[in-house]
Order: C-alpha cells, then structure tokens, then sequence
C-alpha cells in the first residue's frame, strides 16, 4: 500500500497545488496558517513539516523561525520533493530548509529533536496510523506540540453527501481531464477509512501526548488534531 500511495504522489506531484486549491475551493492556504499557528513554532525553534508536498506548511513554519530557526521538510515522494526545492529556489530563497526523503513510519531523527510539527493532508494516507503518531511524538522534545491538518468525513449526513457530490462531480472529473482519474479515485475510500476527531485523540493519547484537542473546521470538512508532549 506504501508504494502505491508513493507512486500516486509522484505522479500527482506536477499538479499538487492546483488540485489541492480545487479540492479545499482554495481555502487551503488559510487553514495551513491555522495548523503552523497552533504548532506554536517561534523564532529559533527546530521545526518538522511531515508529509510536506510541494512545502507550504515548511515555508510558513520557515517564516516563524526565521533565521536562526530550522526546518525540515519530510516527504517519501522525489517528486514532490523535487517541486518543494524548486519552489523554495524560486520565491523562498532564505529560510533554512532541509527537504528529507523517508518514510513517517520511520523517521530518520534523534529523539527529542524538535520543537514543533505539522502535518498537512497526511495522516490520511499512513498504512499506520498509530505508529506515525509514535514517531512524532518520539521527535518531538518534551513541551513540543504538532498540528495536524486534514481531510475528513463531516458527520451531518447533508454535508456528507454535498462532500461525496463534490468529489464526484467536480474533483474527479477534474483529474480525469488532466489524465489523472485513477490517482484521485483514492480519496473517497481514504476518507471513509480515516478515524474522526475523538478517535484521533484517543490514538494520540495511547502513544503518550498528555494533551490531545481535535478542532473541526470547514463544517467538519477538515479538521486540525493539536498534540503536546510533555
């Protein structure tokens, strides 16, 4: 399943961002300042972006640590790798990013590393999902905390069914004329699968985050899971 995500990711990667504005009906900038905002990264810090794509929430998180921060950008995709590095060299010439290939499940750190994390659209896509939280919860020093952004079935059965004709009216079709029908196909079958708000607290709190708060935004649409380890 792992390689298969990899090999959907890679092939999605030269049009991320262009689909990710469809899919959040561009609202998506503004709920990745809300995640690198409840992170709680400043100036200075070590900062982790998980899952980071073509890097939006790594840029955010560069811009609040500054210049004598650090941020590390992880992805198991080359490709969107590749596209965050190239994006970094054109508009985000000054922060200090380090851009990672590897696996979340496995995470190439020292214990204790860092001083906040983000996560944007991928605990979703994990084949495991509490052993993802395990690894950033082990990363993370003590007094950190991680913000994690993603998509999510709504409860409200109307907004549950706008949601589903949404995806199958709009984004498929989308991704069906840019020749990627199959790569968007997942998302459904991804959402239905996905644990909800109380869920993820109680995966949080069973790796060890003493405080774990799932906010839901956009009608429950999206939602941010916030974790502190202490």
């Amino acid at each position: 399943m792992t390689n298969e995500i990899q090999s959907i990711f890679n092939r999605i990667a030269p049009v991320y961002d262009q689909l990710n504005d469809w899919l959040s009906l561009g609202q998506h900038r503004i709920w990745k300042e809300m995640a690198v905002k409840w992170s709680a990264a400043k100036s200075g810090d070590t900062a982790l972006d998980l899952c980071c794509g073509s890097g939006d929430l790594a840029f955010r998180l560069a811009r609040r640590v500054g210049a004598t921060g650090q941020v590390y950008g992880v992805d198991f995709s080359p490709n969107l790798l590749e596209t965050a590095k190239e994006r970094s060299r054109r508009h985000y010439p000054q922060p200090a990013i380090t851009w990672v290939e590897a696996d979340v499940l496995n995470l190439p750190f020292n214990d204790n590393q860092f001083d906040a994390a983000t996560m944007g659209y991928g605990l979703r896509n994990v084949k495991d999902i509490p052993r993802s939280l395990q690894e950033l919860y082990r990363v993370l020093k003590p007094g950190a905390k991680a913000a994690i952004l993603d998509f999510h079935r709504p409860s409200n059965l109307q907004l549950r069914t706008f949601q589903q004709w949404y995806l199958d009216g709009f984004v498929v079709p989308v991704a069906n004329y840019l020749g990627l029908k199959e790569e968007y196909a997942y998302i459904s079958p991804s959402l239905d699968r996905f644990p909800i708000g109380k869920e993820q607290i109680e995966l949080a709190r069973q790796v060890g985050f003493a405080v774990a708060t799932h906010y839901p935004i956009a009608n429950g649409m999206m939602g941010v899971l916030v974790v502190s380890k202490f």
